[in-house]
């Protein structure tokens, strides 16, 4: 039962959060606010998790995760009142700094404790049940705030959203036993030591390589088929809709997962699922039909979708005892880097090679990284588990 209150807490908050990005850009829109402006805004939300999420880690593995939990939801709450009680641009910017700044404190000790619950035998379990409530809730979020825009107005969607994100408070604050004290395999651990001990293992190292390599893919494919869409003819719903069909397999494919995590060892999933989205991506360029594009997307949406929850397995198991959440903090570093760097580095690619090279480009990133994690030999964390 615990891990299914865990998983509901989390998607609450990440409703209100993917919810917010729509409400933010459109209402940005709405003041007249240039490209360049928008684009500001929405990197804010990825500023301090990118400088603050080891800090954040580092703080999760020393308190109740209770405590930072709360104190996330209720960031993000006073940050999504700000817009309707002082509108304007620079609330916008306030608001996304401190929502990407709160969602971290919210979700990364979450991340911590899940890998913990029931025991290590349901680790991979956990995570897949997490990452599907996710995949539901970045579906929800952007739908929620558009028809809420739509229909009761643009300020008023804020209300909407920071109910959401508030909603964790008092079901933490009735049931303080729902989030385990901590992860019953990091429990009293050794919490010293610098973050390059961290990154200079090996195996967490590569892991968190994976990660950040895996999650660009989805960044650039978000990135660049609004832009291939659009030169080939496609409607902006078509593309919205073709978008949405990652969401929709990833959903599918966490929904699986306990069952291959039986069966294969989790850095095998993850090598799997890097080859799958590089074949996505050596297909995208020669089609054009929207139900063509939508079955590519759903086949580089098994590939992320099982990315994240195997990489998280991957890190609680790895990690020394006493720094799980730092290690997901350093994580979430490197994943947020690359939110601010691929859309620079591959927009400046296709603007002089086109959007072919962009594509097979990061194909063969993907093929590569996958050989070498392969290569790597990360240690299977279930010795029992048949070897394939």
């Amino acid at each position: 039962m615990t891990i299914y209150l865990v998983v509901l807490v989390s998607v609450l908050s990440q409703v209100g959060f993917s919810g917010s990005r729509v409400a933010v850009s459109l209402h940005a829109l709405g003041l007249t606010a240039n490209q360049f402006a928008i684009g500001v805004v929405i990197a804010l939300y990825s500023l301090c998790p990118m400088l603050l999420s080891i800090a954040i880690g580092k703080f999760a593995d020393r308190v109740p995760p209770r405590l930072p939990v709360i104190l996330g939801s209720a960031a993000m709450t006073v940050a999504l009142l700000l817009p309707p009680l002082l509108p304007g641009l620079p609330a916008l910017c306030v608001a996304a700094f401190v929502l990407g700044l709160a969602h971290q404190i919210f979700s990364i000790p979450i991340e911590a404790i899940v890998g913990g619950i029931d025991g290590a035998k349901h680790r991979a379990r956990n995570y897949a049940f997490i990452t599907m409530g996710w995949s539901a809730a970045n579906f929800l979020g952007p739908l929620i705030a558009g028809f809420s825009i739509d229909y009761i107005g643009q300020l008023q969607v804020y209300l909407v959203l920071a109910a959401l994100t508030a909603a964790p408070i008092p079901m933490l604050l009735l049931k303080p036993a729902m989030l385990p004290k901590v992860a019953a395999m990091h429990a009293e651990g050794d919490t010293r030591g610098s973050v390059l001990d961290l990154w200079r293992m090996p195996s967490v190292r590569i892991t968190i390589i994976a990660a950040g390599v895996v999650g660009s893919a989805q960044d650039l494919f978000q990135f660049y088929l609004p832009i291939y869409g659009h030169s080939i003819g496609l409607s902006a719903s078509a593309i919205g809709a073709i978008l949405g069909v990652v969401f929709v397999a990833a959903f599918v494919i966490r929904g699986i997962l306990p069952l291959l995590v039986k069966k294969f060892r989790e850095a095998t999933i993850l090598t799997l699922a890097m080859f799958i989205a590089a074949g996505a991506f050596t297909l995208l360029p020669f089609f054009v039909s929207p139900y063509a594009l939508a079955a590519i997307a759903f086949l580089l949406g098994l590939g992320v979708g099982c990315a994240q929850p195997m990489t998280m397995s991957l890190l609680y198991a790895l990690t020394p005892a006493g720094r799980i959440a730092e290690s997901f903090g350093l994580q979430k570093t490197v994943r947020n880097a690359t939110h601010l760097v691929v859309p620079i580095v591959f927009g400046s690619v296709g603007a002089m090679f086109g959007v072919t090279t962009v594509f097979m480009s990061n194909s063969v990133i993907l093929i590569t990284s996958g050989f070498l994690l392969r290569k790597a030999g990360i240690p299977d964390s279930d010795p029992q588990r048949r070897q394939v």
